[in-house]
């Protein structure tokens, strides 16, 4: 009988969790950790909380599942572990000792710029003279490297005191590393959240990105494993939240605000970003015209007590930037930037 770890997660996807109805597997519950040994299998299996009531039961039922659809032969009791996501401590010492900031840019829900946001504060604070790196760690949507013009980009290696490091590229004044150098840009990511936080993590532990006056995060959309294993990952000095002005994406980012807030994570809110706060026309620029609604981040921020860093309009050149890789804040002669440098401006004062 050959095992092989997509065997036993076929398997285990015949186990629902009680409390919502997911089988393991989609629910990112299986740690990636499978290990086979002969007839020996082991791996673990991740909780919310130290008291699950239903960890016990699931336990029994992957092992029961493992013996059903493979095979009785398997040795499989006893060797699967629990783990609980309270586990997760925020890092006390900095991975990355010669960085002085490190911000991560924040979205509860994906398609509201938050990519774009990040790529703009980076090229901003570069232009403000501060050395700026910026890490992509949207690792199911990594545009980076288009916004930034080097899609055909491959990182390469330097070896320093006998290791190997990944040498971060450089474009607009950014060092910038991003998983998307690495795959396939036509083929889609289907990674569990285990595999994701391995891959962000050397790309943070094992590049080599010198020394940086801030380091932009731009963190995957939502909250899961993977900002956990990022705030495990790196002492965050600040967190900055991008929102639209519509209701679901405010409610999404007030979850954001939430996580960081947790006691177990504690990172700081620098502030909220309004992003297509209104559409100006490039033919009438004096025009305001509130598509997604008006002053939604404003309450937020002031709802939650967090300062409103700017508020960024719906303007086609932006957009254009991020297609043509030429972030909008590299162009001397676009108001658009102006409102990216003063974000900065704010995010450096503080």
């Amino acid at each position: 009988m050959q095992l092989y770890p997509k065997l036993i997660l076929d398997a285990l996807k015949n186990v629902r969790y009680p409390a919502s109805g997911k089988d393991i597997v989609s629910a990112e519950m299986v740690e990636d950790d499978i290990r086979i040994d002969g007839n020996r299998v082991s791996f673990s299996l991740v909780f919310e909380k130290q008291n699950d009531p239903f960890a016990k039961s699931v336990v029994k039922a992957s092992e029961q599942a493992i013996l059903t659809y493979i095979s009785e032969n398997v040795d499989i009791k006893g060797n699967i572990k629990t783990k609980f996501k309270q586990e997760y401590k925020p890092a006390e010492t900095n991975a990355l000792p010669d960085v002085k900031n490190i911000i991560a840019v924040f979205s509860g829900k994906g398609g509201v710029g938050k990519s774009t946001v990040s790529a703009n504060l980076a090229v901003s604070l570069a232009k403000l003279g501060y050395k700026a790196g910026l890490l992509d760690a949207d690792i199911h949507g990594p545009s980076m490297p288009k916004m930034f013009g080097i899609e055909d980009a491959h990182p390469v290696m330097e070896e320093i005191n006998g290791k190997q490091y990944i040498v971060p590229m450089e474009a607009h004044g950014v060092k910038l590393l991003s998983i998307g150098f690495f795959v396939d840009p036509e083929s889609a990511l289907v990674w569990r959240g285990g595999m994701a936080s391995n891959a962000l993590r050397q790309l943070i532990n094992d590049a080599n990105w010198g020394e940086l006056d801030y380091f932009i995060v731009d963190m995957p959309p939502g909250t899961s494993d993977i900002h956990l294993a990022l705030v495990q990952a790196l002492k965050i000095s600040g967190a900055v939240i991008v929102t639209t002005p519509q209701d679901v994406a405010l409610a999404d980012a007030r979850k954001g605000i939430n996580m960081f807030r947790n006691e177990k994570i504690n990172v700081p809110i620098l502030g909220l970003v309004e992003n297509m706060a209104w559409f100006t026309p490039v033919e009438l620029p004096e025009n305001r015209y509130y598509i997604f609604g008006k002053d939604g981040g404003k309450r937020l921020a002031e709802k939650m007590n967090i300062p409103l860093l700017g508020e960024i309009p719906l303007v086609q050149s932006v957009c254009e930037g991020g297609d043509e890789g030429m972030p909008v804040s590299c162009r001397e002669d676009s108001i658009s930037a102006s409102f990216f440098m003063e974000i900065a401006k704010k995010i450096v004062k503080d």
